[in-house]
């Protein structure tokens, strides 16, 4: 088989060149690139060929010995199978009017001979891959297709506009060819027109294919040239107010040295009501000296002597007939001018070249508008199932809640009678007790369930972290955020946000989370825009708030505003007739996880585990199970107490204390080794930032080695 067709075709190109060299050379290099080449030697044959099967691309010579590549290229404009595909105009001379019809032609490049292969290649490679990626964005954006066409129509009214120029161009300088020797006394009048239209079609042809965020400083830059070659004083550029239709708004302005300096920010309609009537109803203004202005133009003309002015034109803006949307002024202010019809005829084409790019810029701004807050949408949802995966895991992992003493039914009770509710609920209890797990029953009997429980535990983050994981942050906010994160309470809009260990946040957070409970309002970290969520808040702590409060370490109104429905869970050793369903439901957990059968527990064990003060609480008594459970050969397990070694303790020393003793001799046991299997959150029923919370809070200091 041929190697050439062997290999994945990239393209199908078709070589239009009556040259048989040139023709055979491109199409060789081309065949070995691996593209598709069909050749035509003329200008119709290339139209038959492009008509029956279109082509991708097109390599198109201007000279042909029929029709020339001009008039072959508008041709296949008119097409509907052809109109769209990229030609690349091949000639002999570099001349920039070739250049400039052939891209008002249609063709999208231009390549003079002799060329080098791989620039070819990697135009040709180009614009296939541009025009590939067009049709991709074309069936990506269907919806967006109608702000796409008004785009193309302004891009076409300033092709035509350039055209009209370009034509005034070729017709005035063979006028003054024909008319050279009748008008010798006005040839340096016409040189100064030729050379201001010229500078007219240059202005405008910078403006073909301008990227959007360049259109602004070539406005101003064009306004500068214009004044320097006309010498005039002054010009400026006004738009239509987004909030105010009838006033226009100082956007672009070039004003020479000396006189009264415009403001940046100013409204038109303030200082020139007149002017701006007239202009906004499509009407242009040429004003010689302000002596010509009408009685009711009195504020017009006052303004124009504040500023200097002495003679003005005003050009209004707009697109294909469309509604005005600004005004061209250009002003001089040393003295009073007459303004030549050709003159004012330049500000209106360049008037029509600034509108169609202002448009166009306004249109691709849309876009762009449109594809970020897509993104965003992407995004945030991206964020949701990523953090739903994540939850559904962790609630797996925590079963259903179990206890039938009389104490957890009043809480449960609690739960059923908050939950159908908006309202803020605190869960208070020691630490094991399940207030996560509390919190996620009172989230799936809620109405906002279909919605991720989305949680934070306060105590597991930094300070100077928490508020960006809580609020979120802009790109460049502090040093090391780069890129942009969106915090927790975005996630959590229209769900439940579950603030775990809320004793623990710093005093600043608490202000500006405050602010979100009362108005549900907040900014990102490096940003002004405010948000707005509506978002459940569900909090937990060990600690004594109402002490905290007392103390100046938590806020009294976030406390209130926290406290609205308390629940307190009991510890594991004031409901102890919870503990064998705990114990069995440990086991038939832990049986699928270990693929062992127990069908017994010794009643010892049983009534030993009762009569433990479990400062660990539940998830304490659950680790306890599992070492039992591993360390059994039989389906009967013996549970074991951990021995904490603690030496008898006077009656009159308090839970802290015995909590701290306790929590020491465990760390002393594992040699502070506070995670891992056999570490002292292990033993201790404790999460390992818990741990090192209550390791700071009491007091707690590893021994010197």
């Amino acid at each position: 088989m041929n190697n050439a067709h062997s290999k994945k075709v990239k393209g199908n190109l078709l070589i239009v060149d009556d040259d048989l060299s040139a023709r055979q050379t491109l199409e060789a290099l081309l065949t070995q690139e691996g593209y598709e080449v069909r050749c035509a030697t003329n200008g119709r044959m290339a139209l038959m060929f492009a008509g029956e099967d279109p082509p991708e691309l097109i390599l198109l010579d201007i000279r042909l010995p029929d029709i020339d590549g001009f008039q072959v290229c508008r041709r296949l404009r008119e097409g509907p199978q052809t109109e769209n595909i990229p030609v690349i105009f091949l000639s002999g001379l570099d001349e920039v009017v070739d250049k400039v019809k052939g891209l008002a032609a249609g063709g999208v490049d231009y390549l003079t001979k002799p060329y080098q292969g791989e620039e070819l290649l990697a135009r040709v490679e180009t614009h296939l891959n541009l025009r590939r990626l067009q049709k991709q964005i074309e069936v990506q954006n269907v919806q967006l297709q109608q702000e796409i066409t008004k785009s193309k129509r302004a891009e076409e009214a300033l092709q035509r506009a350039h055209d009209e120029l370009e034509e005034r161009v070729k017709t005035r300088t063979a006028d003054l060819a024909r008319t050279n020797e009748q008008l010798a006394a006005s040839e340096a009048s016409l040189e100064e027109r030729l050379k201001f239209e010229r500078l007219l079609a240059e202005i405008s042809a910078h403006f073909v294919n301008l990227p959007a965020d360049q259109i602004d400083s070539e406005i101003e830059d064009a306004q500068s040239r214009i004044c320097e070659f006309l010498n005039l004083d002054r010009s400026s550029l006004g738009q239509v107010h987004e909030r105010e239709p009838g006033a226009l708004l100082l956007t672009h302005i070039y004003q020479t040295q000396g006189g009264q300096q415009f403001p940046q920010q100013s409204k038109a309609r303030d200082f020139f009501p007149w002017t701006t009537q007239k202009v906004l109803g499509g009407e242009t203004l040429t004003i010689t000296k302000m002596s010509d202005l009408p009685p009711e133009a009195g504020r017009d003309r006052g303004s124009y002597g504040l500023y200097g002015t002495k003679s003005v034109v005003a050009v209004p803006l707009s697109v294909g007939g469309g509604p005005i949307f600004g005004v061209l002024t250009f002003a001089v202010m040393r003295e009073e001018r007459d303004w030549p019809e050709t003159v004012v005829m330049g500000f209106k084409l360049i008037a029509q070249v600034f509108a169609n790019a202002l448009a166009r810029k306004q249109m691709e701004e849309q876009l762009h508008a449109r594809l970020r807050e897509i993104e965003g949408l992407r995004q945030r949802l991206e964020n949701e199932n990523i953090y739903l995966r994540e939850e559904i895991k962790l609630q797996y992992e925590h079963g259903e809640i179990v206890g039938r003493s009389e104490k957890m039914k009043k809480v449960l009770s609690q739960v059923e009678q908050v939950a159908g509710t908006d309202s803020t609920v605190l869960i208070q209890g020691e630490t094991g007790t399940g207030k996560e797990l509390l919190a996620r029953a009172i989230h799936h009997l809620s109405s906002r369930k279909d919605r991720p429980l989305v949680t934070v535990n306060c105590a597991s983050l930094p300070p100077t972290l928490i508020e960006s994981e809580l609020f979120g942050r802009e790109k460049g906010a502090y040093t090391g955020a780069l890129s942009r994160m969106v915090g927790r309470f975005e996630v959590a809009d229209g769900a439940t946000l579950f603030l775990d260990e809320i004793g623990e946040l710093p005093q600043d957070v608490q202000s500006k989370l405050l602010r979100v409970l009362e108005e549900g309002r907040f900014e990102r970290l490096g940003s002004s825009k405010t948000l707005q969520v509506n978002v459940r808040i569900i909090a937990a702590t060990n600690r004594d708030l109402d002490r905290d409060v007392n103390e100046g370490k938590f806020r009294k109104d976030l406390y209130y505003r926290l406290n609205v429905f308390p629940i307190s869970i009991p510890p594991l050793r004031e409901r102890p007739e919870d503990i064998p369903l705990l114990v069995w439901a440990f086991v038939r957990q832990l049986e699928k996880k270990m693929g062992k059968r127990v069908d017994g527990i010794s009643r010892k064990s049983m009534e030993a585990l009762q009569q433990n003060s479990w400062p660990g609480n539940v998830r304490e008594l659950r680790n306890v199970v599992e070492h039992a459970m591993i360390v059994s050969s039989g389906r009967t397990i013996t549970v074991t107490l951990p021995e904490t070694g603690l030496p008898e303790v006077p009656e009159t020393r308090n839970l802290k204390d015995l909590e701290r003793r306790h929590i020491l001799e465990v760390l002393e046991k594992t040699g502070w080794r506070l995670s891992g299997e056999g570490g002292a959150s292990e033993i201790l029923g404790m999460k390992r930032s818990t741990l090192q919370s209550k390791i700071k809070k009491l007091g707690l200091k590893r021994p010197a080695r």
